[in-house]
C-alpha cells in the first residue's frame, strides 16, 4: 500500500488497484479486503475507548479545546524561543538549536495528537456529545 507524507503525518491511500483483469476475481478481492476493513473498524471502536478511559462516556468539545490550547501554546513557545535567539544576532549554536528541536518536536506531537483525536471522531471510532446550546 503506498503513502503520501502530508502536514507531518502520512496518510495512507485507500483506493483498490487490482493487478488482475478478471472481474470475479476482482469483486472477491474487494469482498475480502471489505472485511479486513470492517475487522479493523470493530477493533478500533471497541480498543480506543477502552484504552482513552472513556467506556460508554463520550468525547466533548472540552477534550479537543484543551489538545487544541495545548498545541497553540507549544507553537507560540517554539517561536517566541527562535525570535529571542535572533535578536542576538549571533549564529545559533549547537545547544540552542536542541532546545529548539526539542520545542518545535513538543509542538508536532500535541498538533499531531489533535489530529489524532480527530480522525478517531470523524471515523467513528469515539462517540461524540456536541456542546449543548
Amino acid at each position: 500500500m503506498s503513502s503520501i507524507v502530508t502536514a507531518g503525518y502520512r496518510s495512507r491511500r485507500d483506493h483498490f488497484e487490482p493487478s488482475d483483469t478478471d472481474p470475479h476475481e476482482q469483486r472477491r478481492l474487494r469482498g475480502h479486503l471489505e472485511q479486513i476493513d470492517y475487522a479493523a473498524f470493530v477493533s478500533n471502536r471497541e480498543i480506543i475507548p477502552q484504552i482513552m478511559g472513556l467506556g460508554a462516556n463520550h468525547t466533548e468539545a472540552a477534550a479537543f479545546q484543551r489538545l487544541a490550547v495545548a498545541a497553540a501554546t507549544a507553537r507560540a513557545r517554539w517561536i517566541a524561543e527562535a525570535l529571542k535567539m535572533s535578536e542576538a544576532g549571533q549564529p545559533m549554536g549547537t545547544a540552542e538549536a536542541q532546545k529548539l528541536a526539542g520545542l518545535r518536536t513538543t509542538y508536532e506531537e500535541l498538533s499531531e495528537a489533535y489530529e489524532g483525536l480527530r480522525r478517531m471522531v470523524e471515523r467513528g471510532y469515539l462517540p461524540y456529545r456536541s456542546p449543548e446550546r
